[in-house]
């Protein structure tokens, strides 16, 4: 099995998608109440960006192969 190095961007923008991941479940999980009588989901715009900066800063945007293979590599639960 084949070791990643990862660098400290590269970790950075990992741990803000996953950052990113979770608040996008908690926020299915609460929108996920009655039917009809519950809000659409939200997600704060502070963590979309954090993990949109996150990913440029560590030349992953755009090359989401790249960065999913890392993900996986990284974090294989995820």
């Amino acid at each position: 099995m084949q070791t990643a190095l990862v660098t400290d961007r590269e970790r950075a923008a990992v741990q803000a998608y996953l950052r990113l991941l979770h608040t996008v479940r908690a926020a299915f999980d609460t929108a996920a109440g009655p039917p009809g009588g519950g809000l659409p989901p939200a997600v704060p715009p502070s963590v979309l960006a954090e993990a949109e900066q996150a990913l440029a800063e560590a030349g992953l945007a755009g090359n989401e192969e790249e960065f999913f293979r890392l993900l996986q590599s990284w974090c294989p639960e995820a």
